[in-house]
């Protein structure tokens, strides 16, 4: 059904250490468990699923700039650079398909600094707070609206 339908997943600083840093806030699940999980519901529905995690801005920069043309979606997880990059939200900007900016706290919650996104104004959804669900939530979103565009 959603055969075509390509999804990039893109993680920021430190969500690598997803497991092990602060799994009060957090939860107990790495970044593999959640990309399990998500895998699994797109490969279910015949989506592609690529799924980057990386501690470098730039590198991230250029992962938005190389989906252009290959990707539908981009979920992202920008973590401390939510609230910092112009140059995020500028690539963000300039990616022509559905973007929904995912975290695993409601950040609402937590510090002053967290409460603002840099990057909320260019995409189409914000999913916050409800831990590794979160990405499930997102790329379930996307399948439904996917098939609801059928």
């Amino acid at each position: 059904m959603t055969a075509s339908l390509n999804i990039m997943a893109i993680n920021g600083p430190n969500l690598n250490m997803l497991g092990t840093r602060e799994p009060d806030i957090y939860g107990a699940d790495t970044l593999a468990d959640m990309e399990a999980k998500c895998r699994a519901i797109c490969e279910a529905e015949a989506a592609t699923l690529d799924w980057i995690q990386s501690n470098g801005e730039a590198e991230i920069v250029t992962t938005i700039q190389q989906a252009v043309g290959r990707a539908d979606w981009i979920v992202i997880n920008a973590a401390a650079l939510t609230h910092t990059s112009v140059a995020l939200r500028d690539a963000l900007a300039l990616f022509p398909g559905q973007k929904i900016e995912v975290h695993l706290s409601n950040v609402h919650k937590r510090e002053t600094f967290r409460h603002h996104s840099m990057i909320s104004a260019v995409v189409d959804g914000v999913v916050l707070g409800f831990g590794p669900m979160s990405y499930v939530m997102a790329i379930r979103g996307i399948l439904e609206m996917a098939r609801e565009a059928e």
